[in-house]
């Protein structure tokens, strides 16, 4: 069965936008703490700029948008969140090209996503970045049987509490070692809202 149709698909991101720049103030505090304090403005800035693209665009198929959205993603957000989620959308597109999004479909994109931000970030699990929320959606998504697409967001919402933890190993935040223990990771959150983004557009196809 068909999960994401490509209006679904662009509703996706428009949602994403949205809730990014609800939330802007939030994750640029976050990134205040441990690194460089722009996170929420970026991705505000990058996710509006994806939906004047597509708004405006015809689309063939959900990897064609994946595709757009990567694109301006990377080039558009700035620090390392415009390359690495460019890079995960990217790698969805081109898992799912030439495929109806079924949900096999998209746990396989998932995966591949998340294989795409492992080789650009070169992050591992547990190095407190957004690699970890992506790493745990994948899991949760293996798992058998998942009830709900919106079990997503209580797998989101643990990992996130457990980077607050976490002493950053990758980025701009690794440079505070131990002092980066005690903050939630902006990357890991912004991650939490493009899925729950996600999961809302799958949930209204069901009401």
């Amino acid at each position: 069965m068909v999960i994401l149709t490509v209006d679904q698909a662009k509703q996706w991101m428009i949602e994403s936008q949205k809730k990014l720049v609800e939330h802007k103030e939030q994750l640029t505090t976050l990134d205040q703490a441990i690194g460089d304090g722009d996170h929420g403005i970026n991705m505000a800035r990058g996710f509006s700029e994806v939906v004047d693209k597509i708004e405006g665009t015809e689309y063939d198929t959900v990897a064609d948008v994946l595709k757009s959205a990567a694109m301006t993603l990377t080039a558009k957000v700035g620090g390392a969140s415009g390359p690495l989620y460019g890079t995960a959308f990217l790698k969805m597109a081109v898992s799912l090209q030439g495929k109806e999004v079924t949900a096999e479909a998209f746990v396989d994109a998932v995966d591949a996503g998340l294989e795409g931000i492992q080789t650009r970030g070169k992050a591992e699990f547990g190095e407190k970045t957004l690699f970890d929320v992506w790493y745990q959606v994948a899991a949760f998504l293996h798992s058998e049987p998942y009830d709900t697409w919106e079990g997503i967001l209580e797998v989101c919402q643990a990992i996130i509490e457990d980077t607050r933890e976490m002493v950053a190993l990758r980025g701009r935040a690794s440079y505070l070692k131990e002092r980066s223990k005690g903050h939630i990771d902006p990357g890991s959150m912004s991650s939490f809202y493009i899925f729950q983004a996600f999961v809302d557009v799958l949930e209204w196809e069901k009401a």
